[in-house]
Parts: structure tokens; C-alpha cells; sequence
């Protein structure tokens, strides 16, 4: 939209994609931006099936004509902070996203895992992270992929935090919810992000990773708490480390955080304003 929106699939081809590319390169958009959405269009195509499974509208691209341009890495844009960026981040957010903030810093995971969060998804001091589902446009599901459902150890600081905020959350409830009770919608999150600095969700992300390989912490582990697929034979005999409680807590007090966080009472205020206003409310109707 607005390029192909109207057009029918059946007129959807070769010349169709060139036009959309040609309209995304004079609006100046990245080669990779450009590629993700050539991709998404192809894909609109070819979810029309006959009853038998077969394409309706079978079509052999040729990228080339297209003018799909070439998506070299190392000429990527790729956002990153340092951990004073963080630090300033997470201190200049209140309540429920300054926790947000801190916590995808302090664990590397994705933005969908943070704002899928229950008090159950937690051991129970707080230092290792269980993730198991996500939130994709605002439902609630399976994590990106079979490596993704994970457990992430963190360390004390953060921990303390988080054992501060998950206590006031009944079980079953969403960490960082609505006034409705449902997870947070990422547009708006990001703009509360943007809000404090202009960067996207992936910076907590790579931000983790470096502090992960600064420190040292084994590969095995780094690909366990970032979600990370194993790609050798060797990363599957060292499966067991994975299993090791004791030995990946160590690691992830001596990577640390790599940036400051206020003190857990500080979380409060802000926490018993959203976190549990339902229970308020019942007590009150009883």
C-alpha cells in the first residue's frame, strides 16, 4: 500500500514489484527495508492456493529485473549504545518501563518475549528468566523459534528489581499490561523509547551480546540466553553445560549488567498505579 494495494494478485508480477521497488528507492529507503518488503509481497502471492494446494498464481521472479537491490552487511546500519546510553534510558523511565528497559538490557531478550512476561515465567528469586511464549501483534504465542524457548540467568541487580515488581503481580497477569489487562502494543512502547532516545528494541539486544563476549561467557551460554540455535555437533555435546544452574549463575554475575539501575523501591510508586488496581477494585466491591 498504496503502490500495489489496489491492484488484483493475478496482475501481481515481475513488472508489479519493479514499480513498488522503484517508488521505495526514490523514497530512499534502506536495501534491506527494500529486500523485507519485495519478500512480504512474494509471499502474498503465493498464499493464493487452489483446494488442492496448488499456486493460483504461480510466478518465477527474477530479482534482477525487479532491481531488488544488493544487501552487503557490512555496509548495514546497525544501532547501537553504550552502557551510559542505557543507563540513561532506564533512569529517565518510570515504573513499569523503566523495568521493561532494564530488563530486556539485562537479559538480550526480544521485545515480544519482555512484554509476554507472568510472575510464573520467573524462578523464585527472580534470577532465571523462563521464556516459553511471546507476544506478536498483541497475541500471545509460541517463541520465534524451538531455540528461543530458553532460560536466561541474570544477575543480582537486576534480579532484586524484578523481585520487587513481579511480588505485587497476581499470577496469570501480564508484567507490563494495559489499563484493559492485555500486553502492551509495541508502537506504543517504542514511542515511550523514543521518547528518551531515538533507537529501536534491537539495541537492547546487541548491547547484551557485547557485554556477554566482553566478559568471556562461553559461546554455549551466550546462544542459550540470546535464543540462539546450536550449529555443530560440538555445541550439542556441550549441551550439558546448558543444564549446569550453578555454573551459568556464575557467569552471569561476572558479565554483570554493564549499566546502572535505581534501586528496586524506586519501582514501586509507579508499580502499585498499574500492576494492581483490579485487586483494588475487587477488594473494594466485596
Amino acid at each position: 500500500m498504496p503502490v500495489l494495494g489496489g491492484l488484483p494478485l493475478a496482475e501481481i508480477g515481475n513488472s508489479a514489484l519493479r514499480m513498488l521497488v522503484d517508488q521505495m528507492s526514490t523514497e530512499k529507503l534502506s536495501a534491506k527495508t527494500i529486500e523485507n518488503y519485495v519478500a512480504a509481497a512474494k509471499l502474498v502471492v503465493a498464499s493464493a492456493v487452489d483446494a488442492e494446494g496448488e499456486p493460483l498464481y504461480p510466478r518465477k521472479w527474477n530479482d534482477e529485473f525487479i532491481g531488488v537491490p544488493i544487501v552487503e552487511k557490512g555496509k548495514q546500519k546497525r544501532q547501537t549504545v553504550t552502557g551510559e546510553e542505557i543507563t540513561d534510558i532506564v533512569s529517565r523511565s518510570k515504573g513499569r518501563y523503566m523495568v521493561l528497559f532494564a530488563t530486556l538490557a539485562g537479559s538480550g531478550m526480544r521485545i515480544g518475549e519482555g512484554l509476554a512476561l507472568k510472575p510464573e515465567d520467573f524462578s523464585s528469586d527472580c534470577r532465571v528468566i523462563h521464556i516459553t511464549h511471546a507476544i506478536w501483534r498483541g497475541k500471545d504465542q509460541a517463541p520465534k523459534t524451538p531455540a528461543s524457548t530458553r532460560d536466561i540467568d541474570i544477575g543480582e541487580p537486576l534480579a532484586a528489581m524484578l523481585r520487587e515488581y513481579v511480588a505485587g503481580i497476581p499470577a496469570g497477569h501480564y508484567l507490563f499490561a494495559t489499563a484493559s489487562e492485555k500486553p502492551m502494543i509495541q508502537r506504543n512502547v517504542l514511542r515511550m523509547l523514543h521518547s528518551k532516545r531515538k533507537v529501536g528494541f534491537h539495541v537492547f539486544r546487541r548491547f547484551r551480546t557485547s557485554i556477554l563476549r566482553k566478559a568471556g561467557v562461553p559461546e554455549d551460554l551466550l546462544k542459550l540466553w540470546l535464543g540462539h540455535a546450536s550449529k555443530s555437533v560440538t555445541d550439542d555435546y556441550a549441551r550439558q553445560l546448558r543444564e549446569d544452574l550453578p555454573f551459568r549463575q556464575e557467569w552471569a554475575e561476572r558479565a554483570a549488567l554493564g549499566f546502572s539501575i535505581s534501586k528496586p523501591q524506586d519501582v514501586l510508586p509507579e508499580l502499585l498505579q498499574h500492576a494492581i488496581p483490579k485487586l483494588l477494585n475487587l477488594e473494594k466491591n466485596e
